[in-house]
């Protein structure tokens, strides 16, 4: 079916999917760049109280939860990035795969720290102190994030684009090292399981390593803004 002419019904979907300024797309890249800010804003206040009471508490688990956060500020950072490149250059292949990949490597990186540090846990069988205050961050961030990454998920096909995808994706992995840091810290608090909060953390790293590689090879930009 070579269409080396494109039909006038062609250049018609092409224009309301790439319109003016003021059409749906802008609309969709201004929320998009909200829900960015957003997600930046959070991410930094909850790493700097989770770092803090990780340390107070001598939980890894909480700690690598407050170097999500920091991981999360970078992809967001890298999506501002992609964003802005769009406004000003409008969406080009470059700026969109380049996002992705510091993306993919932002959960790599979690993978490998989350992994680390439970393993540690396990060898080491120290058991961290209770911790009130990541409890209710946790939790707080239970709560709160999967609605976030709804959004962002929403938003996607309209940028068509593979990078917000990919945030999106990060954003769920952070709500389920929530619940997964959550039930280790309460059971650890409650029922003195301190193996439950490590084990379940080795499952986020699996996950988050597979979507890291999973996010790398995404090379194809078809059916996106840039294809």
């Amino acid at each position: 079916m070579s269409t080396l002419v494109p039909h006038d019904h062609d250049h018609a979907g092409h224009d309301h999917a790439h319109g003016h300024p003021g059409s749906e797309r802008a609309a969709a890249v201004r929320r998009a760049v909200r829900l960015n800010r957003i997600s930046i804003g959070y991410n930094v206040v909850e790493a700097g109280v989770a770092l803090v009471a990780g340390l107070a508490a001598g939980s890894i688990s909480l700690l690598g939860f407050g170097l999500d956060s920091v991981v999360e500020v970078s992809a967001s950072v890298a999506l501002a990035w992609r964003l802005a490149a769009e406004r000003r250059d409008g969406c080009t292949q470059g700026s969109d795969r380049r996002a992705v990949k510091v993306i993919a490597l932002s959960f790599l990186a979690l993978a490998a720290y989350v992994g680390y540090g439970a393993t540690a846990v396990l060898v080491t069988h120290e058991p961290p102190e209770a911790s009130p205050v990541g409890i209710v961050l946790t939790a707080l961030s239970l709560l709160l994030m999967p609605f976030l990454a709804r959004a962002k998920r929403r938003v996607a096909p309209a940028l068509g684009s593979r990078a917000q995808e990919a945030e999106a994706a990060q954003t769920s992995i952070c709500a389920l090292l929530s619940a997964v840091v959550l039930a280790g810290l309460v059971l650890n608090a409650a029922a003195g399981w301190w193996w439950a909060d490590p084990v379940a953390a080795l499952g986020v790293a699996v996950v988050a390593a597979v979507e890291g590689v999973r996010t790398w090879r995404a090379d194809s930009l078809a059916d996106t803004c840039c294809a």
